[in-house]
């Protein structure tokens, strides 16, 4: 099984290096950047910071050059992009009107019919979660249908590229995922099915990287500068670290000091466990059971956060 180890965030003071060496991975590490976009080559700080070498994977580039030579998967990918905003726009009306509700509920105060009201708040959120898992679904049949649709692992375009990335992967013990464009980042790495070129490498992501590593992606911001936000599901994520939802930023992005939204949030979206990777955080997922460093926080159900283990 891969090990994956999801960290917080690696801005000013990052911890690649120091798991590297806790973890005992020595030689060149592979880098996925994608989600950074035309910034993708620009890995020169990080290589500093692991001072080791770094083996770019390019999957952004590699993928704009295989598009251009294959314009009949980049219409069928156009497509799919189209079919899939379609998609959350409907599901963003919806869930819109579902939070509301929630939020409506969870305010009033009628503490003398409190049971029922917990019983309406806690059917109102099993509303929610099974849109969640619709759109969910509705993303994975679009998915579907172009992977049977066009096979790009098995297109020229795309194959070549695989072969040189199995390449290159194959000299590094760690597999390192950044941030970015988390639906960029993802669809890139669905592109090239990268989850199937993954050997025996240790996974380190952080950020959008985190994300895209889980069963479902969570975008999620609590005070957004167009009003009032509501977590969403974007989509499937490649489902390597199950039963968690990997929220980057979450002391920036979330009201944590809000019983209610937290609980909202670690209600709605059990029974996987909403994981806050704030600066220092570190979260090893083994293949068959967690384990996490001090500090790291977990949201739950009753409004508290959980520190130092998920649970």
């Amino acid at each position: 099984m891969t090990k994956v180890v999801l960290l917080g965030p690696q801005g000013s003071s990052p911890t690649v290096r120091s798991t590297l060496d806790e973890l005992e991975l020595g030689g060149p590490i592979a880098v996925v950047t994608a989600g950074w976009e035309e910034r993708e080559a620009e890995v020169d700080e990080l290589a500093t910071h692991v001072g080791r070498e770094v083996c770019n994977l390019r999957l952004f580039t590699r993928a704009e050059a295989a598009l251009e030579r294959d314009p009949e998967l980049a219409t069928a990918l156009r497509e799919l992009n189209d079919r899939l905003r379609t998609l959350r726009i409907y599901y963003q009306l919806r869930l819109s009107n579902a939070m509301s509700a929630i939020r409506d509920l969870a305010e009033r105060e009628t503490p003398k019919h409190k049971q029922e009201l917990d019983e309406e708040i806690e059917h109102a959120l099993g509303a929610a979660h099974v849109l969640d898992q619709h759109h969910r679904q509705r993303s994975r049949d679009a998915f579907l249908s172009f992977d049977e649709r066009m096979t790009p692992s098995h297109r020229d375009s795309i194959g070549r590229a695989r072969g040189k990335i199995r390449k290159e992967l194959s000299r590094c013990k760690t597999l390192a995922i950044a941030g970015g464009h988390v639906a960029v980042l993802l669809g890139r790495m669905r592109l090239f099915v990268l989850d199937e070129l993954i050997e025996d490498q240790t996974i380190i992501a952080w950020s959008a990287g985190a994300m895209a590593l889980t069963d479902q992606v969570v975008l999620f911001h609590d005070s957004p500068p167009q009003g009032r936000g509501d977590a969403e599901v974007l989509s499937e994520g490649l489902g390597l670290c199950p039963d968690v939802v990997a929220l980057p930023h979450a002391r920036q992005r979330l009201l944590l000091d809000d019983p209610l939204r937290v609980s909202i949030m670690a209600r709605r979206f059990a029974p996987s466990r909403c994981l806050a990777l704030d600066k220092g955080s570190r979260a090893i997922w083994n293949g068959t059971s967690w384990t996490v460093a001090p500090g790291t926080r977990t949201l739950q159900p009753d409004g508290s956060l959980h520190v130092g283990g998920i649970s």
